[in-house]
């Protein structure tokens, strides 16, 4: 356990620097995004108002309130996370191919510690988790910030309030922030094993190499396959025969079998596959 976590830190100091920049990206363009928004509705408002004569009743009723809504989807709030999100797509594969091509080939020391391959693997992927839900917790401390700076430029009239907890209903945060444990089981869950799998088939391509292409294509489409099986089965033959919450323990069982399988397949190629 102890080397575990030593991997575990490594893999995260590696990305550190360039984690902390996304942060801070993500910081200051939703903090003037909220600023931005606020102001720019307010001078409108005040152009209709006090240039215009247009009566503030008119223009409530015309332009309706200023809601956090708002400030969610703008450019301010919703680029951030898609450059964090890709960012971090990119390093699903950076994580190993950085090791292999490198300076200096590094995963050739990494695999030579005294430590079971395995937990090299582990730590990659607990590293992976761990900078997905550190921007999910950064974004739920930045949401009653962006709330009150809002609330500071907005007038109460001008303004149709939304309760935190609302918030995080609107189409893009649910994504991100499910309402139950069922739902953050799935969607998380489907995450680790979607990056469980792409581990795996980039240990194929660097343990067979043109052949080993050949064989991550075809082990990831029967991954998927496997994986959507229960949801396709009820959708294009069942046609609905299944309740829900059968759907949801048959799709448990296969994502279960679809991650142990990744990672007997990649304790297997680390082991005897990769020769250093």
């Amino acid at each position: 356990m102890k080397s575990y976590l030593k991997l575990v830190n490594f893999e995260v100091n590696r990305f550190f620097k360039m984690y902390l920049i996304l942060i801070g990206i993500t910081i200051l363009s939703q903090i003037i995004g909220s600023f931005a928004v606020s102001k720019r509705y307010m001078n409108e408002a005040n152009r209709m108002i006090y240039e215009n004569l247009m009566p503030k009743s008119q223009f409530i009723e015309q332009f309706g309130g200023l809601s956090f809504s708002k400030i969610v989807f703008s450019g301010w709030f919703m680029l951030p996370i898609v450059l964090c999100s890709a960012t971090l797509m990119i390093y699903v594969f950076f994580i190993w191919y950085r090791d292999w091509f490198g300076k200096n080939t590094f995963i050739y020391r990494l695999l030579m510690l005294p430590v079971e391959r395995i937990n090299i693997y582990f730590a990659k992927l607990t590293a992976i988790m761990f900078f997905v839900l550190g921007f999910i917790a950064l974004q739920i401390l930045l949401i009653p910030i962006e709330m009150h700076i809002l609330k500071s430029i907005v007038p109460a009239d001008f303004r149709t309030d939304l309760p935190f907890h609302e918030i995080f209903n609107l189409s893009l945060m649910v994504w991100l922030y499910p309402n139950t444990i069922i739902e953050f089981i799935l969607i998380y869950g489907i995450g680790l094993i979607f990056v469980s799998v792409v581990f795996t088939a980039i240990l194929l391509e660097r343990s067979y190499r043109l052949k080993g292409v050949f064989l991550a294509s075809v082990y990831g489409i029967l991954s998927f396959i496997v994986f959507f099986a229960p949801a396709s089965l009820d959708i294009f033959f069942a046609r609905g025969y299944f309740y829900p919450i059968e759907i949801f323990v048959m799709e448990l069982v296969t994502g279960v079998i679809v991650l142990v399988s990744a990672i007997w397949i990649a304790n297997h190629l680390l082991k005897y596959k990769i020769k250093v």
